[in-house]
């Protein structure tokens, strides 16, 4: 999908096509550092981007709850932590939907019952039957469930307007919660997968930057060649502990290889946080 717009068109449609992308009165403030019509073609691919791992995750998903109703434990441990990297990548956006972020991607300690709860359901309920007791065993239920749950959210997402500010500012967010929560290893606690939920939280993260870079003016070089070195220092971090298959199993990190990571999270998450004011989007 492309989005061309005429030089004939007038501000008042330009600003009305903006406007219908961010569901918002006002698209930006008055003092805004980009017009509105420079947000249109970033913010419509960044939508053909989600749209793409939406269909991913379908995919994945299937193959994945397939597994698991046939009772196969080790084709369903293999494919636990690919099949998540599709939602982790776009987590801001599927988090404006959160009945389903709940059902899909909560946590144990979510719950009033950790994982004796019924509410306790998604990626994670699999995960801990799979992992922690190696068995299929009453899964069949919470396959299915996170299955339509998967494709409601691509459901909704197709219909989605997606708000810039909410775009543009996902780039720290995926930052920010690996640095506050997921650092510590409590994401996939029972799997401990994480490696693979961070690298695609910052491929996702990247993507968004890559989008909204042509509209920094030249005095943010500097910020730019910044925020580049910090993804380059980041994605080489995690490079260290790829291997074949994936990544390295997160309970294999020591504490000082966990605070080296977390220190370059941290930067970048900061950088990123300020890149919603650049653009005068609050």
């Amino acid at each position: 999908m492309q989005i061309r717009l005429s030089r004939d068109i007038g501000s008042a449609a330009v600003i009305a096509i903006a406007c219908a992308f961010a569901n918002t009165a006002i698209l930006v403030p008055a003092n805004a550092a980009v017009e509105p019509r420079a947000l249109v073609a970033p913010v419509a691919d960044y939508k053909i981007y989600v749209t793409g791992k939406v269909r991913e995750l379908v995919t994945d998903t299937r193959a994945f709850t397939d597994a698991v109703k046939a009772g196969d434990v080790a084709k369903a441990k293999a494919l636990f932590a690919p099949t998540r990297t599709s939602y982790e990548a776009i987590e801001p956006i599927a988090e404006l939907f959160s009945d389903l972020d709940a059902a899909i991607d909560s946590r144990a300690d979510d719950h009033e019952q950790a994982e004796k709860d019924s509410g306790f359901t998604g990626f994670h309920r699999i995960e801990y039957g799979l992992f922690e007791q190696n068995s299929t065993a009453g899964l069949a239920p919470y396959a299915d469930k996170l299955m339509a749950d998967v494709l409601e959210l691509q459901k909704r997402i197709a219909s989605l307007t997606f708000p810039p500010d909410k775009v543009v500012g996902g780039a720290a967010v995926l930052m920010e919660e690996v640095a506050a929560t997921k650092i510590s290893g409590e994401e996939d606690r029972y799997s401990h997968t994480d490696l693979w939920d961070f690298q695609a939280n910052f491929d996702g993260s990247r993507k968004i930057f890559e989008l909204f870079r042509p509209l920094l003016g030249k005095d943010d070089k500097a910020f730019v060649e910044k925020v580049d070195a910090n993804f380059a220092t980041v994605d080489k971090i995690l490079a260290k502990y790829k291997m074949a298959d994936g990544f390295q199993t997160y309970d294999k990190l020591t504490d000082a290889d966990r605070k080296v990571l977390a220190a370059a999270v941290n930067t970048l998450a900061e950088d990123l946080s300020t890149l919603r004011g650049k653009l005068g989007l609050g």
